[in-house]
């Protein structure tokens, strides 16, 4: 049985950041935008401006991948990050954050 969509965006709006990072951390957009879409939402940011923005994890090929991003409308997100989440900052289970 396959997972549903998350979202069903249409468009997906690249930060320089993320585009800059993705290419530094060898990072897939296509492994982002599918993150995205089905995913698991770990944190939701629903104040953040301009838009609400979300954390999200997948992992492909063994590999755990964080990506925020925001909601900009019902058919486009921005991408502000991704990256591997870290065991030093994260339980094993990449969503929880360790205690300090």
């Amino acid at each position: 049985m396959s997972k549903s969509k998350n979202f069903g965006f249409q468009t997906f709006e690249y930060t320089k950041h993320v585009l800059e990072k993705a290419d530094e951390r060898n990072i897939d957009l296509n492994i982002v935008e599918h993150t995205i879409e089905y995913g698991d939402k770990i944190a939701e940011y629903p104040s953040d401006k301009p838009y609400p923005s979300f954390l999200y994890l997948s992992f492909f090929e063994g590999r755990p991948l964080h990506v925020c991003f925001a909601q900009v409308n019902n058919i486009t997100c921005r991408v502000i990050t991704a990256y591997e989440p870290s065991l030093l900052i994260f339980e094993n289970d990449y969503k929880t954050k360790r205690k300090q």
